[in-house]
């Protein structure tokens, strides 16, 4: 049979007295004495860290989103000032080459003997057999059919060819690969006499008849063609082209000859026009001789 266990109020009275002064001396001497105050700084101070350190992260992002932007602005702001500078060099490149080759052809205009028409190509006929070159001078400068057309490239003196077409402010010129233009022509080393023919496109060498075949051990290729001044058509001595080829005919008691002109017309923008009836009455400027 179990024992039923019972207590006496004044047993329990004891024992709850014994506990309450445990603890009480235990607080009094240190061991369970907590500091409330500064468990409640570490709290909040740890979350005020946490709340500093994601808002300054949050502030990080956007001032970095903010400088993408900026960045972005400058670099295409910068790109469009690279642009313009890119875009002044190259006018500037061309502005110096347009003022050497005005300055080359002011001097060599000024050197002619006789009165001269300095005038703009402003158009090409690119048909195969009568090709044409527009320019932008006519009767009103004084330009008159017939009259030879000059040029200089690159320090090199040229034929273009002569007029065949006057208008009030423009003129067409027969250029020399003209299949229709034939200009009395020497060979500046051997002096032999013949004629220079187009043949109809700027990209066909020019030929040249007439030349004996008893003089082809005088000529070598590269020699210079120049006009002789002949029949009134142009002056004497001015250059035409070099020779390229030299062939010899079964058929034919002349050579075969094939010339390069000395002007790349591709690239010719301005020419003179020569009145070999008239001299050159330009007045010098103060301090040229």
């Amino acid at each position: 049979m179990k024992r039923s266990v019972k207590f006496k109020l004044p047993e329990v009275l004891l024992v709850v007295l014994i506990l309450i002064s445990g603890i009480t001396l235990g607080f009094n001497a240190g061991g369970f004495l907590i500091n409330f105050s500064g468990v409640g700084f570490t709290v909040m101070s740890t979350l005020q860290k946490g709340f500093h350190y994601v808002s300054s992260r949050a502030e990080g992002v956007v001032q970095n989103v903010k400088d993408i932007f900026v960045m972005k602005s400058e670099y295409v702001e910068l790109k469009e000032k690279l642009k313009d500078y890119e875009y002044l060099q190259r006018n500037n490149v061309e502005i110096r080459k347009e003022n050497e080759m005005l300055r080359e052809q002011l001097d060599f205009a000024t050197s002619l003997a006789n009165k001269n028409i300095a005038a703009q190509i402003i158009g090409r006929d690119p048909d195969s057999l009568y090709s044409a070159i527009t320019i932008d001078k006519g009767v009103r400068s004084g330009i008159k059919k017939g009259m030879p057309v000059i040029a200089i490239q690159h320090g090199n003196v040229g034929v273009v060819g002569k007029i065949v077409t006057v208008g009030v402010g423009t003129s067409q010129i027969m250029p020399l690969y003209n299949s229709k233009c034939n200009i009395s022509a020497r060979i500046q080393t051997s002096r032999e006499l013949g004629i220079v023919s187009g043949q109809g496109s700027v990209d066909i060498p020019l030929t040249m008849s007439y030349i004996s075949k008893r003089s082809i051990n005088e000529l070598q290729i590269g020699d210079i063609v120049v006009t002789s001044g002949e029949n009134g058509n142009y002056m004497r001595d001015i250059p035409i082209g070099t020779l390229s080829k030299i062939s010899i005919l079964d058929y034919d008691s002349s050579l075969g000859l094939e010339l390069t002109p000395i002007l790349d017309f591709s690239k010719l923008e301005t020419v003179l026009v020569v009145d070999p009836a008239m001299g050159n009455d330009r007045i010098p400027l103060e301090g040229e001789e």
